[in-house]
């Protein structure tokens, strides 16, 4: 009896094995594009604001109102017959010299003439109370004009001259009865001083000004006694 061997199972795992499909790749979104910022408008340049301009240099500040029917003494400055005294701080000369300038300026423009006018210098601020003091007690002059220039230090030598400078001119006019103007320059710094040497202008009309109305007083004095 031959044996009979089981037929062997046809190899089909080339014919049965399916290829898995490959998986779909999805699908990559496109990146969004930035937005861009809107454009702006462009600003225009702010105008600059207008800025009235400072009011002409005047003896005093703004005006006062006075009413027609009162009766008004008031002085002015003019040209004189008299003599005129400058004293004049050579302290800080560079400075007081350009002080100087601008009173002998104003001095030509009001017209006083040069051979009216008597110059006196002096050490520094603190001598000007009494030489204006001397010349005012002479009746020489019609009025004084002192000008002068302390600056600001390190020590309060500043406040005592600057004091004493101020008070002793006007106990000056005070005690003469003859008008002392107050042209000194009382500054932090020397810039400071630089930009107000034309308070020299100021003192001459101040003493001008004063000594006028001075004379109307007595004028008046003299008429009603």
């Amino acid at each position: 009896m031959t044996e009979q061997r089981p037929e062997p199972w046809p190899d089909r795992s080339a014919e049965n094995v399916v290829a898995p499909e490959p998986e779909p790749v999805p699908e990559l979104e496109a990146e969004p594009e930035p937005e861009l910022a809107p454009e702006l408008e462009p600003v225009p340049d702010a105008e600059p604001e207008e800025v009235d301009s400072p009011p002409a240099a005047q003896h005093a500040a703004g005006d006062i109102e006075i009413p027609d029917d009162v009766d008004v003494l008031e002085g002015e400055a003019g040209p004189t017959r008299r003599l005129v005294a400058v004293v004049v701080s050579k302290f800080n000369g560079e400075i007081t010299t350009k002080l100087l300038e601008s009173a002998l300026a104003e001095l030509d423009e009001v017209g006083v003439p040069r051979s009216q006018l008597t110059i006196v210098p002096v050490p520094g601020a603190f001598e000007l109370p009494i030489t204006a003091m001397a010349l005012a007690k002479t009746r020489r002059y019609l009025c004084v004009i002192a000008l002068g220039c302390v600056i600001r230090g390190e020590t309060p030598h500043f406040d005592y001259v600057a004091s004493e400078a101020a008070s002793g001119l006007q106990l000056a006019g005070l005690e003469t009865g003859i008008p002392v103007s107050f042209g000194v320059l009382t500054c932090e710094t020397k810039e400071q001083a630089e930009a107000r040497v034309g308070k020299g202008a100021d003192a001459v009309r101040t003493a001008l000004e004063m000594a006028d109305l001075f004379s109307q007083l007595r004028n008046n004095a003299a008429a009603a006694g």
